[in-house]
């Protein structure tokens, strides 16, 4: 993700500021940066660029909202969360258009984000009551030990662009409903998306500080991000992005003793066994290949089919490829859009062009035209190419065929990623089987690997991150566990 950095005057839309403490205001010493769009130069914009004392200014806020929010009841801090949901659906026109110009999303795309933004809001409200504790038995005599769940502190969360009004809100959401407040900081390629988000949460009446944003230059962020888990209030970092920057933030973080929860790249593996029914694979596969141009974390990028029905489930994915129609995300018809930016397309690109200097069959796509990539089918993908192991984040379907079940689980685990895979049969206990020996954090039978529910554990193994995002699966990220204990009568001590 590029995005081009400059100062100038500062802006004075409340969208393109800061929230610090409440207050919509400039950065430091009125800083702003350019946000470039996949749609052209016209659709550029220009928000505040945080420095790091904006950044700790934003974390001090969060610290001192901790004595307000962290004690609201259950019932308060859910009628708030509640509204927030409620005003994401009433904007929900309106932020679309906005993650349409930032990122290029497809009407299909925008509309499923606002979708899932709004149920994950409403199920984080349903979740303000789950911090319960337990009575604890206990051998001393008259002694009630208890373990209660209290809030972590204060949380940074750090979004990416590919899907901002979901992850942008998966960063915020729960952690706000188990009491905690929260620093987000914003995708430099969808910041405006994302402070919808905190509007949203704001204008729903979160007390000044609970929620805070910062949107930065790209050139600052390595710098912002270690500011913010240096500083010893944030007791807890979630991040969603890719594996090389995943490693440093956990690094950053070890450093300090903070936690952190971490949801990184994938490779996602979709098993096609010889007694698939083919259409409903054909169907997944190309959902899971090619909805927001590949650009999802769970996107289909490796195709494992049994040789004996390679030939055709590759002829029919190819055909339904062929079909899709690539065109401006703004109109309603199109169903693949423009990829992000330049470098994207590059990376895209050369993994095609190796796959296929190294023997893959293209059946379908792979020539760009400016940022349009087509959908791309591949057949024929062997570990001698690159497009085999790395992940493409670009509509391209990579085909692996296979002989037999235990050589596809053996390809499927052939990678250091595991966030979600899926497995095909007309045998789904089967299929089950072997859905628990693929090394993912989610798997799922006869469906695609691109699937998303706000109740849902969701997060990976391996290069793809540790820790699970979603519902009551948050609580033991968000919360500390605590032991208590009430002394009733006397107690006995051996000195």
């Amino acid at each position: 993700m590029t995005a081009t950095a400059s100062t100038t005057q500062a802006t004075t839309s409340p969208d393109a500021q800061l929230l610090i403490a409440g207050q919509w205001t400039d950065a430091e010493n009125g800083r702003t940066t350019v946000v470039s769009s996949p749609l052209g130069k016209e659709y550029e914009t220009q928000v505040a660029a945080a420095s790091v004392g904006d950044a700790i200014r934003a974390v001090e806020a969060a610290r001192d909202a901790a004595r307000t929010w962290g004690t609201w009841s259950p019932a308060r801090r859910r009628e708030v969360l509640q509204a927030a949901a409620g005003l994401i659906r009433e904007r929900a026109d309106e932020i679309s258009a906005v993650m349409t110009q930032e990122m290029g999303a497809t009407a299909a795309w925008a509309g499923f984000n606002a979708h899932v933004a709004e149920g994950m809001l409403a199920e984080a409200a349903a979740q303000t009551y789950s911090t319960v504790g337990e009575v604890i038995p206990s051998d001393v005599p008259g002694l009630t030990a208890l373990g209660v769940r209290q809030p972590a502190g204060v949380v940074l969360g750090i979004a990416p662009w590919n899907a901002p009004l979901i992850l942008g809100v998966r960063a915020v959401a729960m952690p706000l409903a188990f009491g905690n407040t929260v620093v987000l900081k914003a995708s430099e390629q969808a910041p405006l998306t994302q402070a919808a988000i905190v509007a949203a949460l704001h204008d729903a009446g979160l007390p000044a500080g609970a929620v805070n944003l910062i949107t930065n230059a790209p050139e600052d962020a390595a710098d912002i991000v270690a500011g913010v888990i240096a500083h010893p209030a944030v007791t807890r970092v979630n991040f969603t992005g890719s594996t090389r920057v995943g490693r440093i933030i956990a690094e950053q973080a070890g450093r300090h003793l903070t936690r952190v929860l971490l949801e990184l790249g994938g490779k996602a593996p979709l098993l096609v066994l010889a007694d698939a029914d083919l259409d409903a694979a054909v169907d997944a596969a190309c959902f899971g290949a090619f909805m927001n141009q590949g650009q999802i974390c769970m996107s289909t990028e490796r195709i494992i089919v049994d040789r004996s029905i390679a030939e055709e489930f590759s002829n029919r994915l190819a055909e339904r490829a062929a079909a899709l129609v690539v065109g401006d995300p703004r109109d309603p018809k199109t169903q693949i859009g423009p990829l992000v930016n330049e470098a994207g397309v590059k990376q895209v690109k050369a993994l095609v062009e190796d796959a296929v200097a190294a023997g893959a069959q293209r059946l379908a796509g792979g020539d760009p035209d400016g940022l349009y990539f087509p959908p791309t089918v591949l057949r024929g993908i062997t570990p001698a190419m690159r497009i085999y192991a790395e992940e493409s984040f670009g509509p391209v379907a990579s085909i692996v065929e296979v002989d037999g079940t235990e050589e596809a689980i053996a390809v499927a685990n052939d990678t250091e990623y595991g966030l979600s895979a899926a497995v095909f049969s007309s045998d789904a206990a089967g299929a089950l089987q072997i859905a628990q020996r693929i090394h993912s954090g989610s798997c799922h039978v006869n469906g695609a690997t691109v699937h998303d529910e706000p109740q849902m554990p969701f997060g990976g193994v391996g290069a793809s991150g540790w820790g699970r995002f979603g519902s009551r699966a948050s609580l033991e990220e968000f919360t500390e566990l605590r032991w208590l204990t009430v002394q009733s009568g006397a107690r006995h001590y051996p000195i």
